[in-house]
């Protein structure tokens, strides 16, 4: 149970983040300095970097959550479900979440399509979180924290998401995300061994 503090703090954190990627938005990347996006946010500069160290880190930004990971959520699914469905129920609440925050993330995606200097963090936050994945993957079947399986289990996964995304971003939000991603790991499922033919 978050408090009235930890409310606060996450109601600054995303206001920082609005302000930048409304301000990348409009005017670039390079246009924008941490002092205008804490103006635009009501706080100090100080108040920023206590929650990010760059203003790109306000770009890409990060979960705000009251509740277990993806990872959590993983182990807790029963053993006997497979990997693949166990993946989708264990992201289920995040790809719930990016959908109810529709407008902020299709504008996040689109201040990352127009700024490619972004890419590198966006990449390394990406890995980090695959490899955590695959800790939890692994644990989960029983294999070494090492295991090529586990680590190539949750990069795909986690391309199938990223996948599932910029489909529903190139639908301006249209489509519906959830669908997408059910779609994207049934394809997972199937396995990517026979060619998908047109129509198909």
């Amino acid at each position: 149970m978050l408090t009235r503090r930890d409310r606060k703090k996450q109601q600054t954190k995303a206001a920082l983040m609005s302000a930048a990627l409304r301000l990348a938005d409009e005017r670039g990347l390079d246009h924008v300095t941490v002092e205008e996006i804490s103006e635009a946010a009501d706080v100090s500069p100080r108040t920023f970097f206590n929650y990010f160290a760059t203003k790109d880190d306000a770009i890409i930004g990060e979960q705000i959550a009251d509740g277990p990971s993806v990872c959590d959520r993983l182990l807790a699914v029963p053993a006997e479900v497979p990997l693949i469905p166990a993946m989708l129920e264990a992201l289920a609440p995040e790809i719930q979440q990016f959908q109810a925050d529709r407008e902020i993330w299709l504008l996040r995606m689109r201040v990352i399509k127009n700024n490619p200097s972004l890419l590198p963090l966006l990449v390394a936050r990406g890995g980090i979180a695959e490899r955590e994945s695959a800790g939890a993957i692994a644990t989960r079947l029983g294999l070494p924290a090492d295991d090529y399986f586990a680590l190539l289990a949750a990069t795909l996964t986690g391309t199938a998401v990223r996948a599932a995304m910029m489909r529903w971003a190139d639908s301006e939000g249209h489509d519906d995300l959830p669908q997408l991603v059910r779609e994207a790991f049934g394809v997972l499922a199937e396995g990517l061994n026979t060619q998908r033919k047109k129509g198909d």
